[in-house]
């Protein structure tokens, strides 16, 4: 790791958030998703950095080093919004970049359409944005016509998945991840290791909650039903991603008409871990005109 990555604890909306960061410049704010850490965006740090960005990645709501709230209603969207403004607040940041992979790509479109003040442009990978469904989450799930996101019923049971997981963490994670890869032999054991060790550590209810909140999501925030992202945007597909493949983000430009959009060949669900040269590419080329400032 980079001796040059500075560790640190923030408080922010109401609860100690842990961040990696590294590098002077505009700000990057860089969220993760599930079962991940900071140490997802480990390619993408030192990058932004030497090209003149401040890079943050900080451990979300119940990952990692972060607090780890016991209701199930403290990991919702507003949440998980809050934690970024507050995080900025806390950094003593007026407005940044907010990228985002998988749940981190939710909570990066959400912070531009309830905070869009703060957010200077959006980088999501794999996750689009289509504006708010017409059923609740879980409903559309139950019917979705290839029973992709099966899983994410599975999950709405308190202690269910903790139990079924936590009974040998390292093989569940390892095939978690392993398979939605490309190549399942991208991410080395003792990397992988990293990620077993922190819910190990911090345990796997807090990550799932996040996914037990969805039609509470839904539910709250028919305020923002109808309003787009209006920032400079970038869309990263990949090509071989079996739950979140590009045709989900056909139609986007109806809800975010300033759009980039880029396609990962070759690529899986972990993009910025499995490709990450192309990703930094992507990255550094759509936010250099800030690197100036």
């Amino acid at each position: 790791m980079s001796e040059r990555w500075q560790h640190r604890n923030v408080e922010a909306n109401g609860i100690r958030i842990h961040l990696v960061e590294e590098g002077q410049g505009f700000p990057v704010i860089l969220c993760h998703g599930f079962p991940e850490l900071w140490y997802s965006w480990r390619y993408q740090i030192p990058a932004l950095a030497a090209s003149g960005f401040r890079a943050i990645a900080p451990d979300l709501r119940g990952y990692g080093e972060t607090d780890k709230p016991s209701e199930i209603e403290a990991y919702d969207i507003h949440h998980l919004v809050a934690d970024m403004s507050g995080l900025l607040d806390a950094l003593g940041l007026e407005k940044a970049v907010i990228v985002g992979h998988d749940w981190g790509g939710v909570i990066a479109w959400q912070m531009a359409v309830a905070q869009p003040e703060r957010v200077e442009r959006v980088v999501s990978l794999n996750v689009p944005y289509l504006g708010r469904a017409g059923l609740p989450p879980t409903e559309v799930i139950k019917n979705y016509p290839d029973g992709r996101f099966k899983y994410v019923l599975f999950l709405q049971e308190p202690g269910r998945a903790e139990a079924v997981w936590g009974s040998d963490l390292e093989m569940s994670i390892g095939q978690i991840v392993r398979s939605v890869a490309a190549r399942p032999d991208f991410l080395p054991t003792e990397e992988l290791l990293v990620y077993v060790e922190a819910f190990r550590k911090g345990g796997l209810s807090g990550p799932i909650n996040y996914y037990r909140n969805i039609d509470r999501n839904w539910e709250t925030t028919t305020h923002l039903a109808d309003k787009p992202v209006l920032c400079r945007a970038l869309m990263i597909m990949a090509e071989k991603d079996p739950i979140l493949s590009p045709d989900l983000a056909e139609g986007m430009e109806r809800w975010v008409p300033n759009l980039k959009k880029a396609l990962i060949k070759d690529c899986g669900h972990w993009t910025q871990q499995e490709k990450p040269e192309e990703v930094n590419t992507l990255l550094i080329d759509f936010l250099a005109d800030l690197a100036k400032r």
